[in-house]
Formats: structure tokens, C-alpha cells, sequence
């Protein structure tokens, strides 16, 4: 008799049933995936094809529960080299017909592995599409996920979700960001020194300015204006992130001291969204975002159409049609999302500043958009003596 096969961890999970709990009630059975547990946090959808990896390490995705629109995922598994930060941060993962078998060179261990060796719950084999599509017409909204002894009577799951923190109003830069202040080094000869508030930084951002020459340091969420002008920048960055940028009054005052003092600004989707702030714009929350790397959106400098990698779920209130006088001189939207004219851009025409609310750095996604690094070396490039506030 032929003794039968050992029953692998990953198969003795697919055993698991799984439960998905909209806040509106709406409910998807399933298998467990990763972790066995709960879980809760916002349900968004990412448009992506590939770069999950990049997508469960991306920081700005902290308290949310992805879920993939692609019906394959995990197919490359994952490897010790593309993640964009120290660990995984969804707060949980919807995928629907989970690779069984990871084929990639690189590839050390399958996706299920290692999101249940980091503790993140997720369910596998529910219909994505309609989930995708419930998200698109009711919008982005609270989610739990529930497996093994996590799960109980409905009513007493959705009890759980409804009580569980909205993202509007969530203050989470802090929460992602570095606790110590640390350096990249420029790559070949240094250029320029850059400032950078990390907000959620995914590490493919210091890399790409440190490609053209740039020694970026990188700076705690909370860190004062004194402190990041203590490297004596020639430019400053705000990065990505997560959460409602209408908690982020403290960047706002640091943005508009930065501005005061006339040094090159660049910011990215969170950093858009406290540029836009600083310069008197509203801020607000979409109704399911943007989310995946094949979002088209018009450069209005150029007339140039890029496809670029999004991860948004706020934006940034501006006029498109006029140029609009700011406290800090005049101000228009520079990039446009041409699925529903979002604001993806703004550019300041009296002071050093612009910024992008989509993803330049391409980890995941099409490298369209990587110009913008050298539009921020050009402006350092181009930059008067600095000055000081008021002067």
C-alpha cells in the first residue's frame, strides 16, 4: 500500500472556511488564506495585474484589506528582494484562485506562506468581480474577515465591523513611518542633499533620487521644519502614506515653512495632498479610490498621457480650469486622472513646488512617470540661494 501524501500547512488551510463581512451586511464565503483569524480594516480593490508584492509592503495601504480584481494571484510567490518597507501592511487580503504552485527564479516561499507567517488574515476562492463591483457602486467601506474559531453568527461578525475605525478621519502617517532618522546615499557623485518626511515611504523613492545624484535623508513623520532644514537641503520631499490628510495639520505647517523659504519642493500622493492643504485647497475622501498601475492620467505641462501606478483614496479639491492665487503665489493642477478628472497634480508658479498624487517610483507599475525625479533635480538645479523665512 502506497503511504498517502503529507498534508501540507497550505492545504490544511484551503480546509478552513472563511467568511467576508461588508459593514452593509452584504456577506462572501470562502477559504481562508494566510493567517487564520479576523481582521478588519477599509475594502478596496487594486486594479493590478502584477507587483503584489509591492502592493502588501506599500505602507499607505496600512488598516486596509486589499482586495485583487486580477483572478490569479501569487503565481511569482515572493522573494527576499522587491519589498517597499520592512513588512507586510494590509490589514488583510481577498484573492480568488490563489497560485497553488509559486514558478518564479527568485521566488523563496508562496505568497499564502508568507502572509501567514506575518500574521495577516485573508480569504481566497469569493467571487472578486461582484466584490469589486458592490465596492464600485456602494463605495469603499468597512470590512471584516473571519476564519476558524473568529467565526460566529452573522449578526454578532457585522456588530464587529460596524464597530470597527473608519479611515476617514484616520491619523496613520506616525504609525508607518521611520522612528530614527536614517541616510541613502547618492549613487556615484553627489548632487544635491534632499530633505524627506517620511510618511509611509516605500523604499523604491529614495532610490530613484539617489540614481540622479541625490543623498536623501529621510526624517520621521513628525519631524519639524528645524529639523529637516538641519541637513542644510536642497530640496525637501514629502512621501507617500496613509490615512485623511485633513489629520495632517503638523505637515501642513512644515509644507508651508518650506514654502516660505522658497526651497524645492516635491511631494508624492500623500505628500499632493498636504501640498494642496498648504496652499489653501480642501481635501476629500473618494468614493473607492484609485488603486493599480494602470491608471491613465494627462500631464496638462505637456499634453502627455501616462499610464501610472495609483494608491489614493483622498484627493485633493482644485479648480481645473483656472489658475488659482494662493498665499504663496499662484498654483494650478498640473496632472489630471482621465477616468474621472481627479486632481493628480499641482505645480506652483511663484515658488520652487509641485507634486504628483499617483506613484512616480513605479514599484509596482510602468515607469511613465519617472521623469518627475529629474523634474525635481531640475528645479534643485535651477534654485536661487536659499533663504531663510521672511527674508
Amino acid at each position: 500500500m502506497t503511504a498517502a501524501a503529507p498534508t501540507t500547512m497550505r492545504q490544511r488551510r484551503e480546509r478552513v472556511p472563511a467568511l467576508l463581512v461588508l459593514e452593509d451586511g452584504r456577506t462572501f464565503h470562502g477559504q481562508a488564506y494566510g493567517a487564520v483569524g479576523e481582521t478588519f480594516g477599509e475594502a478596496v480593490f487594486n486594479t493590478g495585474m502584477s507587483g503584489y508584492q509591492e502592493t502588501l509592503t506599500d505602507p499607505s495601504y496600512h488598516r486596509q484589506v486589499v482586495v485583487m480584481t486580477a483572478p490569479q494571484i501569487g503565481n511569482t510567490g515572493w522573494n527576499d528582494e522587491d519589498d517597499e518597507s520592512k513588512r507586510i501592511w494590509v490589514a488583510g487580503y481577498v484573492v480568488r484562485d490563489p497560485a497553488r504552485i509559486p514558478s518564479n527564479w527568485r521566488s523563496r516561499r508562496s505568497l499564502d506562506e508568507e502572509l501567514a507567517a506575518q500574521g495577516v488574515v485573508g480569504i481566497s476562492g469569493i467571487d472578486t468581480r461582484a466584490l469589486t463591483r458592490h465596492l464600485r457602486e456602494r463605495g469603499a467601506m468597512r470590512v471584516g474577515i473571519f476564519s476558524g474559531a473568529a467565526l460566529a453568527d452573522h449578526a454578532e461578525l457585522l456588530a464587529k465591523v460596524q464597530a470597527s475605525p473608519e479611515m476617514k478621519g484616520a491619523d496613520l502617517c506616525a504609525e508607518v513611518a521611520t522612528t530614527e532618522k536614517y541616510v541613502v546615499p547618492a549613487i556615484g557623485e553627489k548632487k544635491f542633499t534632499v530633505a524627506a518626511l517620511d510618511l509611509g515611504i516605500k523604499a523604491m523613492t529614495p532610490h530613484r533620487m539617489a540614481e540622479r545624484g541625490i543623498e536623501v535623508h529621510v526624517f520621521p513623520a513628525n519631524s519639524t521644519l528645524e529639523e529637516l532644514y538641519s541637513v542644510d537641503p536642497d530640496g525637501v520631499f514629502f512621501s507617500n502614506g496613509p490615512g485623511d490628510p485633513a489629520t495632517a495639520d503638523h505637515q501642513v505647517a512644515v509644507a508651508q515653512g518650506v514654502l516660505e523659504r522658497r526651497t524645492p519642493f516635491f511631494g508624492i500622493c500623500f505628500g499632493n495632498q498636504i501640498l494642496g492643504r498648504a496652499l489653501g485647497f480642501g481635501t476629500y475622501k473618494l468614493k473607492y479610490g484609485h488603486r493599480g498601475i494602470n491608471q491613465p492620467v494627462q500631464d496638462r505641462t505637456t499634453g502627455k498621457v501616462e499610464v501610472t501606478a495609483h494608491n489614493h483614496g483622498f484627493a485633493v479639491q482644485a479648480p481645473l480650469d483656472r489658475v488659482s492665487e494662493t498665499p504663496y503665489g499662484r498654483a494650478e493642477v498640473s496632472h489630471v486622472c482621465l477616468n474621472d478628472d481627479v486632481v493628480e497634480g499641482l505645480q506652483c508658479l511663484d515658488v520652487p513646488a509641485f507634486s504628483v498624487q499617483y506613484h512616480p517610483e513605479a514599484a509596482a507599475g510602468p515607469h511613465d512617470a519617472a521623469y518627475l525625479f529629474d523634474r525635481f533635480t531640475s528645479l534643485m538645479a535651477g534654485a536661487p540661494a536659499r533663504t531663510t523665512a521672511g527674508s
